[in-house]
């Protein structure tokens, strides 16, 4: 297997869980910490922090360290198939549910801090 099937092949597979495509969906809209995520997706911290490193190994998010907190988002700059799929579920998927309520929560949610 090639390097470039065996990339695509786990950016798919990073896209073929739920809670992940839950996670994109809110991190192409705005950089968030994981407790902020637990809270909008009603998921304990374990499941998000796992699910979360397995978008990082897709390349899919990034994380950004402040102090003991991390916050990730979307990857900026992403070209290719990550770009592709990531501006799908920008444009294609959100008016899917659970996604959409996620949003509605998201523009209701007030990062305060919490971490």
């Amino acid at each position: 297997m090639t390097a470039a099937i065996a990339d695509s092949t786990e950016v798919f597979q990073a896209f073929a869980d739920a809670t992940r495509l839950r996670l994109l969906n809110l991190l192409v809209e705005q950089e968030l910490c994981v407790c902020d995520l637990c809270e909008l997706l009603e998921e304990e911290q374990p499941k998000v922090s796992r699910h979360l490193a397995y978008l990082r190994r897709a390349e899919l998010v990034t994380v950004r360290d402040e102090g003991k907190w991390k916050y990730y988002r979307a990857t900026r700059g992403a070209n290719g198939l990550r770009k592709t799929l990531l501006r799908c579920v920008k444009s294609c998927l959100r008016e899917m549910e659970p996604l959409q309520t996620d949003l509605q929560r998201l523009t209701q949610h007030e990062c305060d801090e919490c971490c």
